[in-house]
């Protein structure tokens, strides 16, 4: 056996990290070998349909499940109140403030519903078909409250209550000052700019809906809860809260996972219905959402108006920044949804030095669908904030938005460095990734090109967008993470196993939904041991399989998930150390370890592989005194710091000021996200990420009613851009690798839509402020732009036009 193991005389072989390789999970996928949970089918399942609240705001009067039982293959059917004694408040893990207002959450309504789309009964039927259908038998009676839709009309004192009980909409006020006193250095400033803007509501859209199957096991008192989630160990515990089975009764599975973008990154009320009905029922059941019913019921991302003011010297140096935040939470708080606007509290001052930062973030509660995490999360609206006011800042120092940027980044030999916020940038070049993307878009033609069309009086105009942008990102640190009052930690785990034939298993306690990570993780373990990428095998996703783990979300997965990887792997090769050592009758300390092969040094022809020395361990014969016939190993990673990507992104737009029309002509963006395991990979993220940004810019927006109703509800409705409404995207890559972990990575998967989206209304402003347009509301649709034009028109011009 030990023979067919052993590779006398190979060669030196290519290092995995850094190679382009395709994606080992592609195959299956696109070939549909995959199991997504709606794809599970149990013996004896039903399925389930939730009736939800057509009301933004109203008191349940009355709800009738009986007549739904009287339809054909409906089993059963419940109300807020037939399950409630089975169901707690479904939780929020970051109470950021001591004082915050945390209200019950119920995962289906009881006395009061509080959006539209709020749970209020549950049906379980033969076939899903048959489950929707008797949803309309369902009676509810309502009485109809006020709404709660305009955040600054939500702090009012009379204002109408989304939680009568809790006395105020107001969830929390969270305040940060840091520097010298924003007052003082306001008064001494030259320029001071106040600036407002808004943040619209963006809604999730994930290839595979949300689903869920409960299959539970009566002989053991066993559930087994598969779900579309990027938190299956965050699921289980949370699950055993909300409906006290215990944890060592809960499997939770995420499959095959079809997207998130964060709007998986949850705890639903879905799941712990599901778990309610099939211990009630004592039957496998399933759930899965509509696409329609995911715009009403998944939580929404973002939805904040920011007031900024900046102050600079006339020279261009920035003084100080201050920032007033309303975050709209929604009517209910989820799992992380006041700590996200606070995830960009850090990140408003970016790359820049400055004397003074105050920062100050209201929480409020509306009758709209809960907000949360969404690609980014926090992220994304700090760093738009502070590039659109570097522009405006430019524009009112006469200054080119580069040059002011490059007066105030922090300089490439200052790192690592303290920022006004309080975080410590380990590693960057700014300067770098700048030039690298000037010179890839043309910069100086461009300006040339937007100054002539300027003279003819072109009705397209020309505008240039930057965007330079770094990021908090590999969300670990679990000191921070306490200070910050999140109630879990941010450490993840690994585990290699060394199985007897050679080949490798590497458990990891993150959950993929399309990063790639099967195969950028086969590549670090390849790598430390020196065996064949195709020789690894990774598992996930399944907390019976992987019993340790914090998931997946906030660019965390290579930085925290990968390093444990790493780090596993080289405890590995530290146990395979010893038995080599003593199979070859050698000191540890006289053995190499190359590609795989220990060697005793001064004697190449003394040679054992990583794999004979596995299978030596598993027969036993010969171990070393003391020594368990185990080399496999185990680790936690829990860093002492984020990690820190950034990124020069610039953008091209002609806009059309006759019929608003906007069209993205170039991007180029060159991002630095440390070393770079997989190119292929980074590029598919780089991509997503800008389509992302882009979307925000110009394309999406949940909207509501004066009635609080979800208006744009469908994908008819609510624009989501395709591979026809994107343009081409250059990118590139500079490179300075982390100092916050063994691999020196820094994380991709939010770069892009953190970057694009101030870029393109940058290149937006950029075109119109000549003609005295003064803002323009995202997403800068045809319709705004045109109305910006036209309002920003003299009288006389207008009635030119008309005439």
């Amino acid at each position: 056996m030990t023979d067919q193991l052993a590779a006398p005389g190979r060669e030196a072989r290519e290092k995995e990290v850094g190679r382009p390789r395709l994606r080992k999970e592609d195959a299956r996928l696109i070939t549909g070998q995959t199991t997504w949970t709606d794809n599970i089918s149990v013996p004896g399942m039903l399925h389930l349909a939730i009736l939800r609240s057509p009301m933004a705001h109203a008191r349940i009067d009355r709800v009738d499940v009986a007549p739904a039982l009287e339809r054909p293959g409906v089993v059963a059917a419940f109300s807020g109140r037939d399950l409630a004694a089975g169901l707690g408040s479904l939780p929020c893990a970051w109470p950021v403030t001591e004082d915050i207002v945390l209200p019950d959450h119920p995962p289906i309504a009881v006395d009061e519903v509080r959006y539209a789309g709020d749970p209020v009964a549950v049906v379980a039927a033969r076939d899903r078909y048959a489950a929707a259908d008797a949803l309309e038998a369902v009676e509810v009676d309502y009485t109809p409250l006020e709404p709660v839709l305009d955040l600054e009309a939500a702090l009012a004192d009379d204002a109408p209550l989304v939680h009568t009980g809790k006395g105020t909409n107001r969830c929390y006020v969270w305040p940060l000052a840091t520097g010298e006193d924003w007052e003082s250095v306001r008064a001494r400033a030259d320029v001071v700019l106040k600036r407002r803007f808004t943040h619209q509501r963006l809604i999730p859209n994930a290839l595979e809906p949300r689903a869920v199957v409960v299959t539970p096991t009566a002989s053991s008192g066993d559930y087994t809860l598969h779900s579309a989630t990027q938190i299956p160990h965050i699921v289980r515990v949370m699950m055993a809260v909300v409906t006290g089975i215990p944890e060592s009764k809960l499997r939770v599975i995420a499959p095959d996972v079809g997207g998130g973008f964060g709007s998986k990154l949850q705890v639903c009320g879905e799941e712990a219905m599901a778990l309610a009905v099939a211990r009630k029922l004592g039957r496998p059941v399933k759930w899965t959402e509509s696409r329609s019913e995911g715009y009403l019921a998944t939580h929404h991302g973002r939805g904040q108006i920011q007031d900024v003011q900046i102050a600079a010297t006339r020279e261009g140096r920035l003084l100080g920044l201050k920032v007033d935040l309303l975050a709209d939470m929604g009517a209910y708080l989820m799992i992380v949804t006041p700590g996200v606007p606070l995830l960009g509290a850090f990140m408003y001052p970016a790359i820049y030095k400055m004397d003074a930062y105050s920062f100050t973030c209201t929480g409020v509660f509306t009758t709209r669908t809960p907000t949360d995490a969404y690609r980014g999360a926090g992220r994304p609206e700090a760093t738009y904030a502070i590039e659109r006011m570097m522009d405006e800042l430019a524009v009112e120092l006469e200054m080119d938005p580069l040059e002011l940027r490059r007066l105030n980044w922090i300089g490439h030999d200052e790192f690592p460095y303290t920022t006004i916020a309080g975080l410590t940038y380990d590693s960057g070049n700014y300067e770098a990734a700048t030039e690298s993307a000037l010179t890839l878009f043309g910069y100086e033609a461009l300006r040339g090109e937007q100054r002539a069309r300027a003279r003819r009086g072109d009705p397209v105009r020309l505008g240039i967008g930057i965007s330079t942008y770094t990021e908090m990102c590999g969300l670990a640190p679990s000191r921070i993470l306490r200070d910050l009052r999140y109630a879990a930690g941010g450490w993840e785990a690994a585990a290699i196993r060394m199985l007897p034939t050679g080949k490798v298993e590497v458990i990891t306690g993150t959950s993929p939904h399309g990063q790639g990570h099967v195969t950028c993780w086969s590549q670090i373990a390849a790598d430390v041991l020196g065996v064949p990428f195709e020789n690894v095998e990774v598992r996930h996703g399944d907390t019976l399989t992987a019993p340790q783990g914090m998931d997946t979300y906030g660019s965390r997965s290579l930085v925290v998930g990968g390093a444990a990887v790493h780090e596993a792997a080289r405890k590995v090769v530290a146990k395979a150390r010893k038995v080599a050592a003593h199979l070859l009758e050698a000191s540890e300390d006289d053995l190499e370890f190359t590609d795989g092969v220990f060697s005793v040094r001064g004697s190449p022809e003394a040679k054992r592989t990583i794999q004979e020395v596995a299978f030596e361990t598993f027969v036993s014969h010969d171990l070393p005194d003391g020594m368990e016939p185990t080399i496999n190993a185990e680790h936690i990673v829990d860093p002492d710091n984020f990690s820190y990507p950034h990124g020069t992104h610039l953008c091209a737009v002609e806009v059309d000021t006759e019929t608003g029309q906007t069209r993205i002509r170039s991007y180029v963006c060159v991002d630095d996200v440390g070393r770079v395991v997989n190119p292929l990979i980074v590029e598919g993220q780089v991509h997503g990420g800008v389509a992302q940004g882009i979307a925000q810019a110009l394309y999406e927006e949940a909207v509501y009613d004066a009635d609080g109703n979800l208006v744009s509800g469908t994908m008819a409705d609510y624009l989501v851009p395709s591979a026809a409404d994107l343009p081409d995207i250059t990118t590139d890559r500079t490179e300075t690798p982390a100092t916050s972990n063994p691999l020196g990575v820094k994380g991709v998967g939010e770069a892009g839509t953190i970057a694009a989206t101030p870029a393109v209304v940058n290149a937006v402003m950029d075109a119109l402020r000549p003609l005295g347009v003064k803002d323009v509301e995202m997403p800068c649709t045809p319709e705004r732009v045109w109305q910006a034009v036209r309002q920003a028109r003299t009288p006389v011009e207008v009635e030119e036009e008309a005439a």
